[in-house]
């Protein structure tokens, strides 16, 4: 009867016992997004000269382009690579930024998930950082930033007064699978606070906010659509104060003559205005205000997120 009793508990301590070896750092924000680009001239005149970022370094790989970053603010990048084929796909990853780098890889792996052995390698502009999937294949850089990497040594610089934004407030993908969802929520500890709906009968898409950090990811739910079709769901959003005062700023920028789309303002269905632009290789590049156009929260759908 005593060994009945005791082998729970012993199982209960064991279990208490390697949660407290291996708990989840913390993910504080989402750094950057990455981008392949098929004419890099093309892609740096549409985020510099018309949206106002500066690109403070690059990476360079036998005397040719690796990879550049676009500047949003001191903590967030947009990351363009040229493409190595046509066939590339637009969107290479999204980021989620930690103190605590190989702390995530341990407690990635005691939770079964693929990542590296160990130990860490700086990368190429001196930050700690590795790569995990998730489970639809989106590709996550886990990303620690060093004192003596090229980012933390750019704080305070190249942030002109010309940037159209002083935020990325979100990263959206494609998710198709309930294991993403579970993934990104039980795992690393997004907290969902809101999903919508496009034609009332499923949800469509729903935002998940880091679990330490304000910005978030937005799911883009249902079936992949073909490659063509994907530039319009993989998108980064840019926070604005006054879409008024943005377009106006677009409008009176020499670059905005090359831009030859154009630019309508619209209410989303969380109640904010909302621009889509679209990068030469056709990503959205999503405008929107920080806050609703009623000053009253939007009502999420009660719908789930994947139909049984």
């Amino acid at each position: 009867m005593l060994f009945r009793t005791l082998v729970p508990s012993l199982l209960l301590l064991c279990a208490v016992s390697a949660a407290q070896e291996n708990p989840r750092p913390r993910i504080v924000g989402v750094p950057h997004v990455a981008l392949h680009v098929h004419d890099i001239e093309a892609s740096r005149h549409f985020y510099k000269d018309l949206l106002g970022f500066s690109e403070p370094f690059s990476i360079m790989q036998d005397g040719k382009l690796w990879m550049t970053f676009i500047k949003i603010n001191d903590r967030q990048y947009v990351e363009l690579s040229p493409e190595n084929s046509k066939t590339d796909p637009r969107f290479m990853h999204l980021s989620v930024e930690t103190d605590n780098a190989d702390g995530l890889r341990k407690y990635l792996l005691s939770k079964g998930v693929k990542a590296p052995a160990g130990p860490l390698q700086h990368g190429r502009i001196g930050n700690l950082g590795y790569m995990v999937n998730d489970p639809d294949g989106n590709h996550i850089d886990v990303t620690q930033y060093e004192p003596d990497g090229s980012t933390m040594k750019n704080v305070g610089k190249d942030m002109s007064e010309e940037r159209i934004s002083r935020r990325l407030l979100h990263v959206g993908f494609y998710v198709t699978k309930p294991e993403t969802a579970t993934f990104y929520k039980e795992t690393l500890g997004f907290r969902e606070f809101w999903r919508g709906t496009a034609d009332g009968k499923a949800a469509s898409y729903a935002n998940l906010m880091v679990p330490e950090g304000t910005e978030y990811v937005e799911f883009m739910l249902g079936p992949m659509p073909p490659v063509e079709q994907r530039g319009t769901g993989y998108h980064l959003a840019l926070e604005v104060p006054d879409m008024d005062a943005a377009i106006a700023k677009l409008n009176a920028k020499p670059a905005r003559k090359d831009y030859t789309r154009p630019i309508e303002v619209k209410t989303g269905r969380n109640h904010k205005r909302q621009a889509n632009l679209y990068d030469p290789d056709g990503t959205r590049v999503e405008l929107m205000e920080d806050h609703t156009v009623d000053g009253l929260p939007s009502p999420p759908t009660s719908l789930p997120l994947f139909s049984k």
